[in-house]
């Protein structure tokens, strides 16, 4: 039998696709990469993803995992492989209030783990713009960050348990729901991160927290980076480590914003160089609860500490968010950062992380030399600046391949020279391979190699990615 009558029997003909079908899952969102998979196909189950897994195996084929397809690293390209969809596996498995955590197939939508969260009154805490498509298994592949990674980390961090399925189509079962367990290896961490190479991910035992009873959401000006910084030490201490998000807009994103979503405003009747969206969260009632005249204390707490930056000169202005709507305005301005991007060609995309006091050295040292390199060269810079995350993408005046790796290794070298790393949420995918081979520790490499030799020693999972 072919390789495409075994998986028909598998997992049934109308879950292997190919032809015109493939076209949705064959180019990303960006259309920045463009694959021709053999087929697609779309299992059920564990046992399913297993089943095509052992096909592929005995057929020598290598098998790229596909989520929702939100990537921005050409993580899922592939020609010729067996395209792995994880959309079918879209179970939650069970949310268990008591012990605060939810278990859930990879194909699971973010958003829906949101309503599910929410309908027993608790959080899932990771939250970025693609949230309504990225599903879970890929956010796990690539250790997604977003806007909340300053309060409860990244992906990493809320996974206790994995299932994962290995390059020879055997389910290594990880599914602890233990908070501590020091039996050996945390086999599960070698699996986040590694974008598919190892093994695929089916499903995942996630952490919840308790719901916010109340936000307190402003967007301000500041001086400088380094003033920036201040408020949000100064808001950390108030409120006892509750800012959950402190994201940075800088003149040029504001700008754009402007060009962009002019229907989204902006907040300010000026640009400000330096543009900030904070916001602290609550679960202590005294602190939601409004006041006789009708005062949030959590909202008054960040107000007085507002008019302290304001009245010190470390703040020129700022906006509070009175009710619901005003905040989702605020958010939408700083989750529109994806799509004001896009038709901006000739465009290189960096994914960089700093220590936090040392963003603001990053951005005046790759500009200067960038402009050097390439006199007209824009940038378009949004960050989530509490967790020193910066997207910078850069828009070079020419559209010449030796000056997109030039303006690259720019990046790299400034990164690098201030202790920083060239990838923070996105992943390393394609794009990233010659930032691996630059700038990668040797040793770290050849461990990496040795792992993929060890779980994948015939190296058919997602070949050719993260690893150069």
């Amino acid at each position: 039998m072919s390789v495409i009558e075994d998986l028909r029997v598998a997992i049934g003909t109308a879950h292997v696709l190919g032809g015109a079908d493939l076209d949705r899952y064959a180019t990303d969102w960006m259309a920045k990469y463009r694959g021709a998979p053999l087929a697609v196909v779309r299992p059920g189950s564990t046992a399913g993803v297993a089943a095509c897994v052992k096909i592929a195996a005995a057929h020598g084929l290598p098998v790229v995992p596909i989520g929702g397809n939100t990537g921005l690293v050409g993580g899922t390209m592939t020609t010729g492989g067996l395209m792995l969809s994880l959309e079918r596996l879209n179970r939650i498995r069970a949310v268990k209030p008591e012990a605060r955590l939810v278990v859930a197939e990879a194909g699971v939508i973010l958003s829906r783990l949101h309503d599910a969260a929410e309908a027993e009154g608790l959080y899932f805490p990771l939250w970025f713009g693609a949230r309504g498509s990225a599903m879970l298994g890929g956010v796990l592949s690539t250790n997604a960050g977003g806007s909340n990674v300053l309060r409860y980390g990244s992906t990493r961090g809320l996974c206790l348990g994995l299932e994962v399925v290995l390059a020879d189509g055997r389910v290594l079962n990880l599914m602890s729901e233990l908070h501590k367990d020091n039996s050996g290896y945390d086999l599960k961490q070698m699996f986040i991160g590694a974008e598919g190479t190892l093994g695929i991910i089916t499903a995942a035992v996630m952490k919840l927290v308790p719901a916010p009873r109340a936000h307190a959401t402003a967007t301000l000006a500041a001086r400088s980076l380094g003033d920036a910084l201040v408020l949000l030490n100064r808001m950390q201490e108030a409120t006892g480590g509750r800012v959950e998000a402190f994201e940075f807009m800088p003149r040029t994103y504001s700008e754009r914003l402007r060009v962009g979503r002019p229907d989204l405003g902006l907040p300010f009747d000026h640009i400000p160089e330096v543009t900030i969206l904070i916001e602290a969260a609550t679960t202590v009632p005294a602190e939601a609860r409004p006041d006789a005249a009708g005062e949030v204390p959590l909202v008054g707490l960040l107000e007085g500490v507002l008019a302290e930056m304001l009245e010190a000169g470390l703040l020129t202005d700022a906006v509070v968010a009175r009710n619901e709507q005003q905040r989702r305005a605020m958010w939408a301005r700083r989750e529109a950062a994806a799509e004001i991007c896009l038709g901006l060609v000739p465009a290189v995309d960096t994914d960089v992380c700093l220590p936090l006091d040392r963003v603001e050295s990053f951005l005046t040292q790759a500009l200067a030399r960038l402009e050097a390199l390439d006199p007209g060269l824009r940038s378009l810079t949004v960050a989530h600046l509490g967790d020193g995350n910066l997207h910078f993408t850069l828009f070079p005046t020419r559209d010449e391949p030796g000056l997109k790796d030039r303006v690259m290794e720019v990046v790299e070298d400034v990164v690098q020279e201030l202790g920083g790393s060239f990838s923070a949420e996105h992943g390393v995918g394609l794009s990233k391979l010659p930032a691996m081979a630059r700038r990668k520790d040797p040793v770290a490499l050849e461990v990496m190699r040795a792992v993929k030799r060890a779980l994948d020693p015939e190296g058919r999972m997602n070949p050719g990615k993260v690893i150069p």
